[in-house]
């Protein structure tokens, strides 16, 4: 295999490395040893930079041998691992799911055809943007969920942790944000809301608090522009009724999407922790007799991230401030907060620390 001339690939190969291999007796994965690493990542990076007809190439390539892969579609012959062939692939295979396969073949890489289905914990990267790539592996047979396990950002590179994030986090209401591939059922849904959030690009703020409880209106200024009533509630409606092979899963994505529009409209979006929604467009306001909050302790699940405490302004403006605001008013509610930069921040109340916990996500949502 030829040197990789992207560095960040080679200061990280060996990191990701160990990971697959600690991760190899839970699943018939194939390993991969630094050096493809170093490849894979060299050859998906320069093509992220390439154009194809004026379009950026999304693609995602997996560590495979075709014997492996299930109904395989194979090219005769295979073509070389490099970034001019897999921008000129990338039309095919830009829709999600599809994954390009990559296995050795006389001693080199090479993309042998294509396949829609991956073993848990087999080596996936996929080019998200140009010089943007994200490592990710399946969680388990029965689970199409994959975790992010590294982000490689130009010359930046986050190797991602759950634990530190998990021991921080009080909220209940977090939970299946951090550590998606920990739940079951609708334990699903805030994960997908949080990615369709930051994908409308407009930025926005979602309010989750528990179901049965009024104690949020104290933390919403009045009157509200866009109340909902009765509360709608087809989002878990759909999801109880639906599964991955049900045509009408298609709908909880629809669904999902839908919701996820409003956090567009200027003010917070609020919903119960049963994913019912109460209303859009609010307006949060510090609740009587609260203290205004003054710093907040901030996170990113990434190895070697240490927690600081900032003020809320040094998170990022009005929304981020507000939000922390109701998370420390509201303590049992969380608040998460799309940036149009692609930032995505969730706030709760830490018991731990006494004070709200800011969690830095984006890398888990890519």
């Amino acid at each position: 295999m030829r040197e990789p001339r992207y560095p960040a690939a080679r200061g990280a190969a060996s990191r990701l490395e160990a990971h697959f291999a600690a991760e190899a007796g839970r699943a018939a994965a194939p390993p991969i040893e630094a050096a493809a690493i170093e490849a894979l990542v060299d050859a998906a990076f320069w093509a992220s930079l390439q154009r194809e007809e004026g379009y950026a190439p999304e693609i995602s390539l997996a560590f495979l041998p075709p014997d492996e892969a299930v109904r395989p579609l194979r090219l005769a012959p295979p073509l070389p691992l490099g970034p001019r062939g897999l921008s000129r692939l990338a039309p095919a295979v830009e829709r999600p799911g599809i994954h390009l396969g990559v296995w050795r073949a006389a001693g080199e890489l090479v993309v042998w055809g294509t396949t829609r289905v991956v073993p848990p914990y087999c080596f996936v990267l996929e080019v998200v943007a140009p010089g943007l790539l994200v490592v990710k592996h399946r969680v388990r047979d029965d689970s199409a969920k994959f975790r992010n396990v590294a982000v490689f950002q130009g010359d930046e590179v986050k190797i991602l942790s759950r634990e530190p994030t998990l021991a921080a986090c009080d909220s209940r209401l977090l939970r299946p944000l951090l550590a998606p591939e920990s739940g079951d059922g609708d334990s699903d849904l805030l994960l997908r809301l949080a990615v369709s959030m930051r994908a409308h690009g407009r930025g926005g703020t979602l309010l989750v608090v528990p179901s049965g409880s009024d104690a949020w209106r104290e933390s919403i200024a009045q009157p509200i522009a866009y109340a909902v009533e009765p509360a709608f509630g087809e989002l878990a409606e759909l999801l109880r009724e639906a599964s991955p092979g049900d045509p009408d899963y298609a709908a909880v994505g629809r669904a999902v999407d839908a919701l996820a529009g409003l956090t567009a409209v200027d003010g917070a979006t609020l919903v119960t922790d049963r994913f019912e929604l109460l209303a859009f467009g609010v307006k949060i306001a510090r609740r009587d007799g609260r203290q205004r909050v003054e710093r907040l302790s901030v996170s990113e699940p990434v190895e070697g991230a240490a927690a600081e405490v900032l003020a809320p302004l040094q998170l990022g403006g009005t929304r981020h401030n507000s939000a922390a605001q109701f998370a420390q008013d509201q303590k049992d509610a969380a608040a998460l907060v799309a940036s149009q930069d692609g930032r995505f921040t969730a706030f709760a109340w830490s018991e731990r620390e006494g004070m709200v916990h800011a969690h830095r996500v984006e890398t888990l949502l890519l």
